[in-house]
């Protein structure tokens, strides 16, 4: 039996060889666009693999996008108006009455029948889901406020005539814009003050933790109402205040890891090659600080939210008539004979802590080395 051998390649094909051979090493992976590590890339999977967690995430982030377009779902001026072959947007601009052939130059009132009338003589007018806004009261009301849910109040009006779903729609906005402000602010602050006292230590660190001790002593509540009965407090306010006595929080897990990574091999090679100490600490210590840090922001953002709650319900929050879920509570307290106005406060808030703790425990397994390498 013959066996027909074949030519070995020639050796200037060598080369060609190689170069299309794949290496395991140039694997890149991509989310969203951008690349990743391959660690990243492992935490992202443990994240998706946490079913709950990563449908909460989604559910979480539905809720805030549409709360974002609140004008376009709860008003009480329409989204279109059509008039005499002109288009007019009340939504985000101020039309006179004059445009509608009336007879004040001031914004026209929409909810007028008079109004109505004129406008769908020549046009027509679309209307939001929810036609009522959360500041204005509802003068068509079957009886006194608070009133019971109907087809036109879903969720009912509360002590003021002002419809609750609207109120709530509003209120889940500026408190999720409020807790991820407060989340962002306090976590550059103290991202900063740990990663500055864990890498210079020494003196910088002892005088930075005597400060913190004394600053975190001073009654925050105390301080607010203080300054609710010089001031009144707006959205701002409360930001401000809260944001300088909760960046703390994160001081203690940045620099924790700081000081761990400071001594580190990959640490000490940047300086014998004379790298900065500015350039260690934000290319080579902070990405790896960030790890508990992130596992940490869900769980404030969810103390904000609670927060902000408890603030408008003490009286010491946002002005009157802002929509706010802790207002919401205080007036379900207040009328226990309209149990919708507590229902509606205890599941929205319920809700929003729930998504966000589940949030926080699928990104606290993502970021967990035990279960990430495994």
């Amino acid at each position: 039996m013959s066996v027909a051998l074949q030519d070995p390649p020639e050796i200037e094909d060598a080369p060609r060889v190689a170069e299309a051979a794949p290496s395991p090493g140039r694997v890149q992976y991509r989310f969203l666009g951008f690349k990743i590590t391959p660690v990243a890339h492992r935490r992202l999977g443990a994240f998706v693999a946490n079913r709950r967690g990563f449908w909460s995430l989604w559910i979480f982030l539905a809720l805030f996008v549409l709360s974002l377009f609140a004008e376009l779902i709860a008003n009480d001026r329409p989204i279109l108006v059509q008039y005499d072959g002109a288009f007019y947007f009340p939504v985000v601009q101020t039309i006179p009455e004059t445009a509608f052939g009336g007879f004040f130059e001031t914004e026209a009132e929409y909810k007028d029948p008079e109004v109505q009338e004129l406008i769908l003589e020549k046009g027509w007018m679309l209307w939001p889901l929810v036609p009522y806004s959360y500041r204005n009261q509802v003068l068509d009301l079957p009886g006194p406020a608070p009133t019971a849910p109907d087809s036109k109040h879903w969720l009912g009006t509360d002590d003021q005539a002002r419809d609750v779903l609207a109120r709530m729609i509003y209120g889940f906005r500026i408190s999720v814009l409020f807790g991820l402000a407060l989340v962002f602010f306090t976590g550059v602050i103290g991202v900063a003050v740990g990663l500055a006292q864990g890498f210079f230590g020494g003196l910088t660190d002892l005088l930075g933790q005597r400060v913190i001790e004394v600053w975190v002593s001073l009654p925050t509540l105390y301080l607010l109402i203080i300054l609710a009965s010089i001031v009144q407090p707006n959205f701002w306010w409360l930001l401000g205040i809260m944001v300088a006595f909760g960046w703390t929080g994160f001081v203690g897990p940045v620099r924790a890891e700081t000081l761990r990574a400071r001594n580190l091999d990959f640490v000490r090679a940047s300086r014998a090659l004379g790298v900065s100490n500015g350039v260690i600490m934000l290319r080579h210590i902070l990405p790896n600080a960030m790890v508990a840090t992130l596992t940490f922001m869900p769980f404030v953002l969810s103390g904000a939210v609670v927060s902000l709650a408890s603030l408008d319900f003490l009286g010491f929050g946002l002005p009157p008539g802002s929509p706010s879920l802790g207002e919401l509570i205080k007036q379900g307290k207040n009328n226990l004979q309209a149990p919708w106005l507590g229902l509606t406060a205890f599941f929205t808030v319920g809700v929003m802590m729930t998504l966000l703790i589940f949030i926080g425990e699928a990104v606290r397994d993502a970021f967990d080395p035990r279960k990430s390498l495994g």
